[in-house]
């Protein structure tokens, strides 16, 4: 129901905008805009008072309270104009991101993962965000995130190329989560940024994991570096369509122990490689039928033991 306050604010807008219609037969145009002022405010006050005080009294509170009744869901600007009742409203989103750890995603930066293959939501249509819509990605806050943004300045400013500043922050953040704007931001704001990651994991053999790449527990949006370590040469170039095929087929499972991430803690920080069952450097190929889910320590044991061996003496192993 609504307030009483909204009410009153609701009645006071509906008569000034009566009493401008007397101003339309005035040849004053400064006249007319003058008078189109007081409705502009009044319509700020009814958007502040759609969410009473109590619950959030500044614009930031306004703007968590509305991203998180409706997280998952494109907010374009006018809807959150409105809420926030303040013209500057860009920057208190940016305030939740940067200051607060609220994982908003910006349409600009949506787009650029979409591009990457790293948006996996089936009904939401990234091709019609506007730079300025919003999408809250997780309800959960991290506390982390003030100090994250304060290294990813300092990276920022260094006098290196996009790939070389996103491996850099994934290095002094390794094991933790970071959001696509933190690694946009990182990158200048350069719209390749998504696409640096991706070559990161499928040409550098970085064990850089989203939600759509090897960690189906992770949020959209975002990204871990899960060791400071390289694939093997042989192992790396593999497709990410290829690679998703092959864990998902895997059950995200190592194929020899059985370790998967659910048994993941911090005296054991493993994570999954893919491994080619008819060696690479004989010719085998990156394709789903000779790639096998292997955690590091099995895929380790395997080419420091097996290495010149083949397909027959692998199956014999991984029983």
């Amino acid at each position: 129901m609504t307030s009483p306050s909204t009410k009153d604010l609701l009645n006071q807008f509906v008569s000034l905008l009566r009493n401008f219609e007397a101003e339309l037969a005035v040849d004053d145009l400064r006249r007319k805009v003058q008078a189109l002022v007081p409705v502009h405010e009044l319509l700020s006050a009814v958007g502040k008072s759609l969410i009473p005080a109590d619950i959030a009294s500044s614009a930031s509170d306004r703007l968590l309270h509305y991203f998180l009744k409706y997280p998952h869901t494109v907010l374009p600007r006018e809807e959150l104009t409105i809420v926030a009742g303040i013209d500057e409203w860009a920057r208190r989103i940016r305030e939740l991101r940067v200051e607060m750890g609220w994982a908003i995603l910006s349409g600009t930066a949506a787009k650029q993962m979409a591009e990457a293959e790293e948006f996996p939501i089936e009904d939401i249509n990234v091709s019609q965000m506007h730079a300025d819509d919003y999408i809250l990605i997780r309800v959960e806050q991290d506390r982390d995130a003030s100090h994250r943004w304060n290294l990813a300045k300092q990276i920022r400013n260094k006098d290196s190329g996009v790939r070389e500043k996103i491996i850099e922050y994934l290095r002094q953040n390794v094991g933790r989560e970071v959001s696509g704007e933190e690694l946009r931001y990182v990158a200048k704001d350069k719209t390749e940024w998504a696409r640096r990651v991706r070559e990161l994991r499928t040409e550098q053999g970085w064990p850089v994991v989203t939600k759509n790449s090897g960690r189906p527990d992770l949020a959209i949006g975002i990204y871990v570096l899960e060791m400071d370590r390289q694939s093997p040469v042989h192992d790396r170039k593999i497709p990410d369509p290829i690679r998703r095929r092959v864990l998902t087929r895997d059950k995200h499972t190592c194929q020899k122990c059985h370790w998967n991430h659910d048994a993941w803690n911090r005296s054991d920080p493993r994570h999954l490689e893919l491994h080619h069952i008819h060696p690479h450097a004989q010719g085998g190929e990156n394709s789903a039928e000779n790639l096998i889910s292997l955690c590091i320590v099995c895929h380790d044991e395997w080419h420091a033991t097996y290495e010149d061996t083949g397909p027959n003496e692998f199956y014999q192993w991984r029983k």
